[in-house]
């Protein structure tokens, strides 16, 4: 207790001296709104987790103490800055927050900031290709050929530089070295203005006085400064982000609370689970993480299965060690071999153990480097975040200065100089490579509980995430593949189950009715209403009965039949679409019926007898596939791979949609999958043909492309869409 009351104490004497309250009272009130409003707010983002005053508020959902988090490193009252507390939000909640402070503040006082889009080397060669007519296919392979790395495109001059392909391609064609030359002077202006995904600004007097503001694409107040020009105006900028991964675990918790919970009694507090539970790391160990926070990639899985996390903080170094610094330098690698047993653990001086136990003796973090610095050289937390900016700078004089200020300290300690310098150098070299603990605790914290919901509740998350995912195709795809290897059983919409999204119950997950194709909103409520008011339909008579003929129409109903949705009825897929037309007709005059009985005494409202259903073969698989792939863009009953799932891992093929993916270089390749759709179209000239296909696995999707007597030749077996292929081709990684 002593403990918190001194921190607190010295957290709220730092605010207030820096004259930092009104920011944080304003942070607390929004945070606290939301989630009073049922909004989801994240456990915290950045620094500002590292604060227990922030966790004292309710600003974040993580103490600081027991996991050695430094206040210092958000708020440093050696170096006056403007603290900076980014809050994830639930993304169908944040606009409300925005209007809850737009409204308490007042509209000419809160806008959201603009940001200026720049042209890369590819986005400029692509622009003014396309003003000197120069064919789209000239131009892409030149944009192809511009390399980028980690996410950042070469410039033209150093992609000339370092591809000789492209070098010689532009040699060769005086249009496309005209098009260089004129790209290179517009490469990174400004292209457009956008709103930003995150910024406000909120301010005590009307913003007009001081910035220029325009309105946005959907006619929001956005400022015409970018956050930069804000910040150094004098502005105060809050980042409301919008997080995917909250509005996954809050659809979870509610679907929990539907399927487990005892009225209102039941109550699953996501902030307070146990973070110790065995089988939820089992789960992490399996590699079986699709759907958990940060840990998805084929990487992460990889990362997973060899560590074998064993408790909390271990998935906080997780987060802090995968990104390239540490993978490449190996550090990634003596981190597990370390927490095995297969490296002796080492401290630089048995007073730093302590410190760097839980890392097993690696500098992960940036604020061990801070702790260091303090235990050692006498610094205070103050002055070790200045060090530790030093040393990401560094820049030759102040490393100089902070080098001597060091040995100066551990000497005043009594380490020996030869020691002192030898941690220092270390220090330097990991600081490169170390991260921020706080945003990887706060961060970490997420991936548990979601990690912790797919253990306990495995129907309920799946199906939460697949209807956060609904519009990404390859994440439903992925899904629906892992759902089947847990053992949870996907099944097709159900007039008599199904709401509009995907549901869970009785450890299963069912397609909603706004999956189905041609199914429109107004359809779906008008059959969910039906339900509600009069039972369950026990026959396909007594649907055509109920629900409103008005929103019944062919193309709905075939739509219906074909994804299952009548399945429960136990009449046939292809007797029900041989039937429809004598079935919309029964709908149409057992309800006209209905409306004359109410007003007639004589009025029979039987006098419409049942009619008979044609009498047809059923469909068969692949028939039956085909149609649910038309209507619900997924195969639900089964997948044409299962079948040869044993031929195909032993055939040639080496990848798989989800590997090629997270490929960034070109390279030959192998898949195996089922044709989504095929696309043939004629080259400019007219001489060629050529054809986009998407390609399915069960894993996701890839887009391929054949040319000319290959795709005539292939083309009877890639219009079949329900039996395997195997492709071979080149890899050419996309610009995302």
């Amino acid at each position: 207790c002593g403990e918190y009351r001194s921190r607190l104490e010295s957290e709220i004497e730092i605010i207030q001296k820096m004259g930092f309250s009104g920011y944080f009272l304003v942070v607390a009130d929004f945070i606290n709104y939301a989630k009073s409003s049922g909004i989801p707010v994240g456990p915290g983002r950045g620094s500002a987790a590292g604060s227990l005053a922030a966790y004292a508020l309710g600003i974040t959902e993580i103490d600081p103490i027991p996991y050695n988090l430094i206040f210092e490193r958000f708020l440093n009252p050696e170096r006056v800055s403007m603290p900076d507390i980014d809050i994830d939000f639930c993304g169908e909640g944040r606009d409300e927050v925005i209007r809850y402070v737009t409204e308490k503040y007042g509209a000419d006082k809160v806008a959201q900031i603009g940001t200026f889009g720049t042209m890369s080397a590819k986005a400029v060669v692509k622009d003014v290709g396309r003003v000197m007519g120069i064919p789209y296919a000239d131009v892409d392979r030149v944009t192809k050929l511009i390399p980028s790395f980690r996410g950042k495109v070469f410039s033209i001059d150093k992609a000339i530089e370092s591809v000789s392909e492209l070098k010689k391609l532009i040699d060769d064609s005086p249009a496309l070295k005209e098009m260089i030359e004129l790209a290179k002077p517009l490469e990174d202006m400004v292209r457009h203005s956008s709103t930003h995904a995150a910024g406000i600004v909120i301010a005590n007097e009307p913003l007009a006085d001081h910035i220029p503001l325009c309105k946005g694409s959907r006619n929001e107040i956005v400022t015409q400064f970018d956050m930069n020009s804000i910040e150094e105006l004098g502005f105060v900028k809050f980042d409301f982000l919008g997080l995917k991964t909250l509005t996954v675990i809050n659809k979870a918790l509610e679907l929990i609370k539907e399927n487990h919970g005892n009225g209102e009694e039941f109550k699953l507090d996501i902030n307070k689970i146990p973070l110790d539970d065995p089988d939820v790391y089992a789960l992490l160990s399996s590699g079986r993480t699709r759907g958990i926070f940060q840990i998805e990639s084929s990487g992460m899985k990889e990362l997973m299965i060899n560590l074998q996390p064993t408790g909390f903080e271990d998935i906080i170094a997780v987060l802090a060690l995968y990104r390239p610094g540490p993978l490449d330098s190996g550090m990634v690698d003596e981190y597990i071999e370390r927490k095995h047993g297969k490296r002796n653990v080492q401290y630089p001086l048995p007073e730093l153990q302590d410190i760097l136990r839980d890392t097993y003796g690696l500098f992960v973090y940036q604020e061990r480097i801070m702790s260091i610095a303090s235990v050692v050289a006498d610094y205070s937390l103050g002055e070790a975040d200045l060090l530790r900016r030093a040393m990401g700078k560094k820049k030759p004089e102040e490393m100089k200065a902070q080098r001597d200020r060091f040995l100066e300290g551990a000497k005043q300690k009594g380490i020996k100089d030869k020691k002192a310098k030898e941690i220092f150098d270390a220090m330097e070299k990991f600081a490169e490579y170390s991260f921020n603990k706080s945003h990887s605790a706060a961060y970490a914290l997420i991936t548990y509980q979601t990690a912790y919901l797919k253990t306990h509740y495995p129907a309920e998350f799946m199906a939460a995430l697949m209807s956060v995912e609904a519009s990404n195709t390859d994440k439903v795809i992925s899904s629906i593949t892992e759902c089947k290897q847990m053992g949870i059983p996907v099944l097709a919409p159900d007039v008599n189950e199904s709401l509009a999204g995907f549901t869970a119950s009785n450890g299963t997950i069912r397609f909603g009715l706004a999956a189905i194709k041609n199914v429109g909103e107004g359809t779906v409520e008008a059959i969910i209403k039906a339900r509600r008011e009069n039972g369950k339909f026990n026959s396909i008579f007594d649907f055509c009965e109920r629900v409103e003929a008005r929103k019944l129409n062919r193309r709905t109903f075939e739509s219906l039949v074909k994804s299952g949705a009548f399945d429960s009825f136990d009449v046939g897929r292809a007797t029900l679409t041989e039937s429809l037309d004598t079935l919309l007709t029964y709908t149409s005059l057992k309800q006209k019926s209905s409306v004359e009985g109410q007003h007639s005494l004589f009025a029979m409202n039987d006098s419409v007898s049942l009619p008979r259903l044609s009498d047809t073969d059923e469909w068969d698989e692949k028939a039956m596939l085909r149609h649910e792939m038309d209507v619900l863009g997924f195969y639900v009953t089964s997948h044409p791979m299962l079948k040869y799932a044993s031929e195909i891992s032993k055939s040639a093929v080496n990848t798989d949609t989800e590997t090629l993916a997270e490929l960034k270089e070109k390279r030959d390749v192998s898949v195996a999958g089922i044709v989504r759709s095929l696309t043939v179209k004629h080259t400019k000239s007219g001489s060629g043909i050529f054809g986009n296909m998407v390609l399915e696995d069960l894993k996701g999707s890839v887009e391929i492309v054949i040319f000319n007597d290959l795709l005539r030749k292939s083309l009877p077996l890639l219009e079949d869409k329900v039996e395997p292929v195997i492709v071979k081709g080149v890899l050419e990684p996309g610009e995302d």
